[in-house]
């Protein structure tokens, strides 16, 4: 990844509840039934991942009529 550059990633994301919003629980649940060890992960598992890996910013930006989701990450560089 390039200096400052960005991830944009698209999903469904569960509230920290992981009960709500109904699609990304359906999804989850569907996961979990049918992988091994599937899942669907909150958005403050996917920063933490984020960060762990070197992106220093990320943000969830709901998308309007959709069930999913995405987050945009910048990759910081030190």
């Amino acid at each position: 990844m390039k200096p400052d550059g960005v991830a944009v990633t698209l999903e469904f994301w569960p509230n920290d509840d992981r009960v709500t919003p109904l699609d990304a629980a359906s999804f989850s649940l569907m996961m979990l039934g049918t992988t091994e060890e599937g899942d669907a992960y909150t958005f403050a598992e996917f920063q933490a991942m984020y960060q762990n890996s070197g992106f220093a910013h990320n943000e969830l930006h709901r998308i309007e009529g959709s069930p999913e989701s995405v987050i945009v990450s910048r990759w910081s560089s030190l």
